[in-house]
């Protein structure tokens, strides 16, 4: 049986069980003292990995010059904070760089740091991680960051033994994401044609973003040697669907994943700030949304992209909304195989979906995305004065989150 069924069966019966905890849209929107609200949302803009602006900055320098630019345009006293998580997937030594980092932009040594890696949602795994530190009142203010290098630091090679490897889904959770892509187009006839209609989109979107200047809202400029970073160098103009048609197979030779339908490889940084409502209003800072909840789920590794269509449903119910309840999504473009699978089983309106673009012409640096989607759905919420957020992504090994956000900021 393929996991689609699995995946409807499971979601429906967790939105039974706990629809009736919920209060539906209209509670999500009442405001509590103890809400955990965002403060600050921006995000580097982003390069192309191996060929872009970021492709010689690693992790500890990108992070130092985000921190710089953030206590900068904040003008926060960085002995305020109470923790920092700093979501991100390969760079060796993760938390010794990212605290030196902090440290040297002026961030005091009695502000502790930690790191997570949940692959592809490690961005968004450090919001949960600081929002529940401030839910449980271990803290009532701290920084969520993600940030990638995968020019520096691409994917090392999972190893490992015989032993474990003779477990077929232990096997496929350790394989190639390319792999995955293609396993899910063959699972669930998905073809090539359909994967660049769905990439053009994305390109389309994000071209016509760049063009009005709309990332210019979420990006904070940093300054890297001298140099003054503002803009992404990643989005390709002029994209059409017989260009698209025209690559080769980037992962199996009879394959359908190219190049101009998989999302980018690159490099970026991105960061939230995190408090209570009560504290953020005694201190007088703009409130720009509230974290609600989120939810991770696991699925058939091989078919790690579907995720979503499981994640998605679980958060939704955790919240007490539908899905017309949402104003804009943010679902991550990993390949366009999942992508165009998970969109048509979700049955949400693509004009929602990605509005400006998502990771097939963006990019994807894997420990940023999950906050970088989260940066930019707010954005997108602002211009619209609209209020629900719900951003999604597969991740690695098999597994998927799902988050919701409620917009608190007005254009």
């Amino acid at each position: 049986m393929l996991p689609r069924l699995i995946a409807r069966r499971t979601t429906q019966g967790v939105a039974r069980g706990l629809a009736t905890q919920a209060k539906g849209r209209s509670g999500l929107l009442h405001k509590r003292p103890d809400d955990v609200v965002i403060t600050f949302a921006k995000r580097t803009a982003m390069g192309r990995a191996r060929k872009g602006q970021l492709k010689d900055v690693p992790v500890d320098e990108l992070l130092n010059a985000l921190f710089k630019a953030t206590l900068e345009k904040t003008k926060l006293n960085p002995a305020l904070l109470e923790d920092i998580c700093v979501g991100t997937c390969h760079p060796p030594s993760p938390l010794y760089v990212s605290r030196a980092a902090a440290i040297a932009a002026g961030i005091p040594v009695e502000v502790p740091i930690s790191t997570v890696n949940r692959l592809c949602s490690s961005g968004l795994q450090s919001i949960v991680t600081i929002s529940n530190a401030i839910k449980t009142q271990q803290i009532q203010l701290g920084m969520a960051v993600g940030v990638e290098s995968m020019s520096l630091n691409p994917r090392p090679t999972p190893e490992i033994v015989p032993a474990i490897a003779e477990n077929s889904q232990a096997h496929d959770c350790v394989q190639p994401m390319g792999w995955t892509s293609e396993m899910v187009a063959r699972a669930y006839n998905i073809p090539r044609q359909k994967q660049d209609e769905y990439a053009l989109i994305s390109h389309t979107r994000a071209a016509k973003a760049v063009q009005a200047g709309i990332f210019s809202e979420e990006i904070i400029p940093v300054e890297i040697r001298g140099t003054v970073i503002s803009v992404d160098d990643t989005v390709r103009p002029g994209v059409t669907l017989e260009s698209l048609a025209g690559l080769k197979p980037a992962f199996m030779e009879d394959g359908a994943s190219t190049a101009g339908n998989s999302s980018g490889i690159g490099d970026g940084a991105a960061l939230c700030i995190l408090t209570t409502r009560s504290r953020a209003e005694l201190e007088g800072w703009e409130i720009l949304g509230k974290y609600v909840t989120s939810a991770f789920v696991g699925v058939e590794p091989r078919y790690m992209g579907i995720s979503p269509v499981a994640a998605i449903p679980k958060v939704l119910a955790k919240a007490g909304l539908q899905k017309e309840d949402v104003d804009v999504w943010e679902i991550n473009e990993a390949f366009a195989s999942q992508f165009a699978y998970c969109v048509e089983q979700l049955e949400v309106p693509i004009e929602k979906i990605n509005p400006n673009g998502g990771s097939i012409a963006l990019t994807h640096p894997l420990g940023m995305t999950g906050t970088r989607q989260v940066v930019t759905g707010l954005a997108e919420l602002k211009r619209r004065g609209a209020e629900v957020l719900c951003t999604s992504m597969c991740i690695g090994s098999g597994m998927g989150g799902a988050a919701i956000f409620v917009n608190e900021a007005r254009a």
